[in-house]
């Protein structure tokens, strides 16, 4: 069976789909049939076709709320929910460059609002007692910088650890919740910092990747994903072929973490 027949006309949300990961995800969903909600801050300059948008600012109760509401107004329902939204804007400096205020920021973009989210959404799926949810945690869970993204680290770990607890709890209703978890991707943000990097060491963009490489302790497969290769993962997963898995979470992170 292909994967356009098992999934068409399935109703999705996908957060932060307009760039990146989320970007890929929702082109990959859209393909297959899904009809889909995805968010961002504001309006893309290309939305998919039949893809509806919903301007929201995630990282607020409000935001999550408004995009619940468009959930049920242009689907009538929910059957998949992938949480991509997510980053960090918290300065370099260590822990003692972290303000509350930034701490409130990290969490309520990383956890709360796949929460947030979750709670607004998850009763329709237990009415109709079917449902996928797939959180994207980091690998920065396990390897955090301390430098720069010690809080982001720290909240992505808190979605991991609350995903788990989500499984458990809900599984048993019918609902699978799973996690990806990606190391470094090669989103447009990963290559304006290789660029960066790169201009700074008089280097040219793959000798920027390769400081970033470096400094992750090194990517055994040589390069980022790709966030095709995400989001065909994400893809895979909330298939009904896939209705074993639950409560796992999938590393695809080109074996960046060298632990078992």
């Amino acid at each position: 069976m292909s994967f356009a027949l098992e999934l068409s006309g399935r109703r999705a949300l996908v957060t932060g789909g307009t760039k990146g990961v989320g970007a890929a995800v929702v082109r990959t969903l859209a393909e297959v049939g899904i009809r889909l909600v995805t968010t961002a801050r504001s309006l893309p300059d290309e939305i998919p076709e039949g893809v509806h948008f919903a301007a929201a600012d995630l990282a607020t109760a409000d935001g999550c709320a408004h995009v619940a509401e468009i959930v049920k107004e242009k689907l009538g329902g929910i059957d998949i929910v992938v949480h991509v939204v997510g980053g960090s804007t918290a300065p370099g400096g260590g822990y003692a460059a972290l303000s509350d205020d930034i701490w409130a920021e990290e969490l309520d973009c990383n956890l709360m609002s796949a929460v947030r989210l979750d709670r607004a959404l998850l009763p329709l799926m237990v009415e109709q007692g079917s449902g996928v949810v797939v959180h994207v945690t980091s690998i920065q869970r396990e390897l955090p910088l301390p430098e720069s993204t010690t809080a982001y680290a720290a909240a992505k770990a808190a979605l991991s650890t609350y995903s788990k607890s989500l499984s458990k709890e809900v599984t048993p209703k019918g609902i699978r919740v799973v996690r990806v978890w990606p190391g470094w991707v090669e989103t447009e943000a990963a290559v304006r910092l290789a660029e960066r990097l790169a201009a700074e060491a008089g280097t040219d963009y793959e000798g920027g990747k390769q400081i970033v490489m470096k400094a992750l302790g090194g990517i055994p497969l040589g390069r980022p994903a790709r966030p095709q290769e995400v989001a065909d993962l994400v893809t895979f997963l909330v298939l009904a072929r896939a209705s074993a898995i639950t409560g796992a979470e999938y590393v695809i992170d080109g074996g960046t973490v060298p632990t078992v």
